[in-house]
């Protein structure tokens, strides 16, 4: 198995299927093959969970040459029955915070600026370094590791090369690849649920078990911006289906949309401040389509929008935040929606009126009998019970002035 990237719910639901199948297949080890960022809290609990649980002892494996295991990815390693890397490579930066994810790389180790710039600010942070060191400090008691360094990775966001790894007891092996990785794991004992197992890996069959279908869609949608872009299109293609009934294809696209976004949002780390902000944003922007305020609950929707997206995800993980050129983009295309079709109401509402009594205003006939007050005449090849506005003759032509109840009002045309 592999995990290439960050870490997420896409990512922890690969791991439990897999080591499920590992275990039902008997087979005696499960290779996992490292280079991750580092990703969501809880996905990664999930999968410590799982590999501390598992009944096939999981071989951690930082490879190829050049891949990192930092922030959650060391957890998973320490987690791990056995620790081994590449050379090249390298793992740590594991504090709870966006330290060594897509940042600059921090200062030599031990420096005194290095620990002030990691040191928690606050009591939250505090406690989630606490939290976190506490919790590597137990994997590592559990697999008899570096319990020290691990500590430090997370306080300190200390990291360490596959050789320092090695000489400071963080991992067991060093490897070039798998199969030497099998190699060197020959007749090693490792224990496993209570139990002590001895490997014979030496030229076992490897069974690759890459990401399926379900993992690579679970991947996308539980994508922070394309979650929100399916939430977003299935509420306007509801809206639009409940505007015209019976088109029956925007309905079934937005319902199919609107069940994926929150079937990834139930996944994700969602602060349910920001959610309600961008449901009642769209319910501001919809609302300006039908009542007359001006541009007021357009423009309130769009800001309340705005700034839900921006807090949507309750994560400091930059692979899993909203990106804002994407809020930008989507508060742009909604406001063009909005201005599109509030052009088109007004332009519908000064139209002429183009069907019932009131659209014969202007319109010309001819009177078929005499009346002084009221008669029959024929209007766009129509008979009409007409009221007159003075007497008038059989054949002479008339022009609808007014409508009184659904009685055309009729008067002469000059000159005829």
């Amino acid at each position: 198995m592999s995990i290439d990237g960050a870490i997420g719910p896409a990512t922890s639901d690969y791991m439990h299927r897999g080591l499920a199948v590992a275990s039902k297949d008997h087979a005696q080890l499960v290779i996992l093959t490292l280079d991750t960022p580092g990703g969501l809290d809880t996905s990664m609990r999930q999968i410590v969970r799982d590999i501390l649980a598992s009944q096939v002892p999981v071989a951690a494996f930082v490879a190829p040459p050049g891949s990192r295991a930092a922030s959650a990815g060391t957890f998973i390693l320490y987690a791990s029955h056995v620790a081994a890397m590449a050379p090249g490579t390298n793992l740590g930066a594991a504090s709870p915070v966006q330290i060594g994810i897509g940042s600059p790389s921090p200062e030599p180790q031990g420096s005194a600026e290095t620990a002030k710039e990691s040191a928690p600010r606050d009591v939250h942070e505090r406690k989630a370094f606490a939290d976190a060191a506490a919790y590597i400090r137990s994997l590592a008691q559990l697999r008899g590791r570096n319990a020290d360094w691990g500590e430090k990775a997370v306080l300190e966001a200390a990291s360490l090369s596959s050789t320092e790894a090695l000489d400071q007891k963080v991992i067991e092996l060093i490897a070039a690849d798998v199969p030497t990785l099998l190699s060197e794991l020959e007749g090693r004992k490792v224990d496993v649920a209570g139990a002590e197992r001895v490997l014979h890996t030496a030229g076992a069959p490897v069974l690759p078990w890459p990401p399926d279908w379900r993992d690579r869609l679970l991947s996308v949608i539980t994508n922070p911006g394309v979650a929100l872009i399916l939430m977003l299109a299935g509420i306007y293609a509801l809206v639009f289906e409940f505007s015209n009934p019976g088109l029956v294809f925007p309905g079934v696209t937005g319902a199919v949309c609107l069940l994926l976004a929150l079937y990834a949002l139930h996944l994700l780390p969602v602060n349910y401040a920001g959610l309600a902000l961008i449901v009642i944003g769209i319910a501001f922007v919809i609302a300006e389509l039908h009542f007359p305020s001006y541009g007021s609950l357009g423009v309130g929707g769009g800001l309340a929008f705005i700034a839900g997206a921006l807090m949507l995800i309750d994560t400091d993980v930059s692979e899993f935040r909203v990106p804002w050129k994407l809020i930008a983009v989507l508060a742009a295309t909604t406001a063009a929606f909005i201005f599109i079709l509030v052009r088109l109401a007004l332009r519908a509402r000064r139209a002429p009126i183009v069907s019932g009594v009131r659209s014969l205003v202007g319109t010309d006939g001819e009177m078929l009998e005499d009346a002084a007050d009221i008669g029959w005449a024929r209007i766009h090849g129509e008979t009409w019970r007409v009221k007159t506005a003075s007497p008038l003759i059989r054949g002479q032509k008339i022009r609808v002035v007014d409508v009184e109840g659904t009685r055309p009002r009729v008067s002469a045309i000059e000159g005829r």
